[in-house]
């Protein structure tokens, strides 16, 4: 709510006459923008207000189209003869779409977003569709327990599948969860992940061409994530200094990484093509991309600027579903996994590796030469040291370079 001695900034949305929503719409050409994406939006210019249909679609359309700037009133809708909420008012905005809208003012990812819609919705089917609101802890643990014991799903989705209940509980409907203690846990099994050696990764990014192979090398390179590699800006990327920024990161962290040496003017060379195509896309009239949080309203034009484009953009375009804007999304994940395993297949290397196991193969390898543990944690971006000493057990020596008795054998 703005200040006493401010001008409100907030967009105030309150029942009209007709049938109409009234939207009160502090100025902004962004927010202009966006409300023009509206169907059956009017612009009163005497009273300076716009006014939109008075649906329960409509009330949802502007509560994603604005997300936290826009304000209802609370007697939006009355009551209905029973008490319940009626249809288009604040109270009976779909219990995912507020789900959805809490993971967004949290600022956490597109991604855990639907992994959370889709947990929630999976919880509420196993109980026949019964509301949240009538079950509790013993409900939670028998859907729980039916994870691990019915369908035998790992520790990790099991644990995914929690977080994202008590997410529900927590943020959206403000109650508290005891303790799970009657719960059936998922047994973690004591794997440890595919390590490639470093011929193998020769052959297999030596079966690559085009951008997957410059994203590959970056995997293994600057041990990256696979969706840190796709959403590289062009920003990121320090030439001079050697490194890259990952913004953003698991855990919504910022680090810094290395910037290969290698593959530096290959990736200018990338890059040159990839300004061309921008500017292009300028020239007709696009050339924007999606920017994260509230940028986007703070800099309007921000999304047209050169050190906002993806490093490895996708081909097409596609038009933004709340702003109506075309835009070009950064190269999809799948393309350079599927690129990885025809290269993979092509190069003849037998194990069963992904796109995730280059990351594993370049702490491995750093750790094989000699690097120090608190170093390979800061540059993959691990909030713990423990997480990292996983490679220490791939390296089959530990950290005192233990030598097989039968080492000493004659054979």
């Amino acid at each position: 709510m703005a200040t006493a001695g401010k001008r409100c900034t907030w967009i105030k949305v309150r029942p009209g006459d007709a049938g109409r929503l009234i939207v009160h719409l502090p100025y902004s050409p962004e927010r202009v923008e966006k409300i023009k994406t509206v169907d059956g939006r009017r612009w009163h210019p005497l009273e300076k207000y716009w006014s939109v249909p008075d649906t329960a679609e409509m009330v949802e359309r502007l509560r994603n189209l604005f997300a936290e700037e826009v304000e209802f009133e609370q007697s939006l809708r009355p009551a209905g003869p029973t008490g319940a909420p009626l249809p288009g008012s604040a109270a009976s905005v779909p219990l995912l779409v507020k789900v959805k809208n809490a993971v967004e003012a949290l600022h956490y990812s597109p991604r855990t977003a639907e992994t959370y819609i889709g947990w929630v919705s999976r919880f509420i089917a196993h109980h026949g569709g019964r509301p949240p609101e009538e079950l509790g802890e013993s409900e939670i643990e028998s859907f729980l327990s039916s994870l691990a014991s019915a369908e035998h799903v790992s520790a990790s989705t099991q644990n995914q599948a929690l977080n994202a209940i008590l997410f529900l509980y927590n943020q959206v409907l403000r109650r508290k969860i005891g303790n799970l203690t009657d719960m059936i846990r998922a047994k973690r099994p004591g794997r440890l992940p595919v390590v490639l050696t470093r011929d193998e990764v020769q052959k297999i990014i030596g079966s690559m061409s085009g951008a997957p192979r410059l994203m590959a090398i970056l995997l293994y390179g600057a041990g990256l994530r696979l969706m840190e590699c796709c959403t590289l800006r062009v920003k990121d990327l320090d030439f001079e200094k050697g490194q890259i920024v990952v913004r953003s990161g698991k855990g919504d962290k910022d680090r810094y990484t290395m910037l290969p040496s290698g593959v530096k003017e290959p990736l200018r060379r990338h890059l040159e093509e990839v300004k061309r195509q921008h500017q292009q896309d300028i020239a007709a009239g696009l050339g924007r991309v999606a920017l994260p949080g509230a940028l986007a309203r703070k800099y309007p034009n921000a999304a047209r600027e050169w050190a906002w484009q993806w490093v490895f953009p996708a081909t097409t375009h596609y038009t933004d579903s709340d702003t109506g804007e075309r835009r070009r999304h950064h190269l999809h994940e799948t393309v350079l996994q599927k690129a990885f395993k025809e290269a993979r297949l092509k190069s003849g290397v037998a194990k069963y590796a992904g796109c995730h196991t280059l990351r594993h193969s370049f702490a491995t390898h750093l750790l094989e030469s000699g690097y120090d543990i608190r170093t390979i944690q800061e540059l993959l971006g691990h909030k713990d040291v423990s997480t990292t000493m996983i490679y220490t057990h791939i390296l089959n020596r530990g950290g005192q370079g233990v030598q097989s008795p039968a080492d000493i054998l004659v054979l």
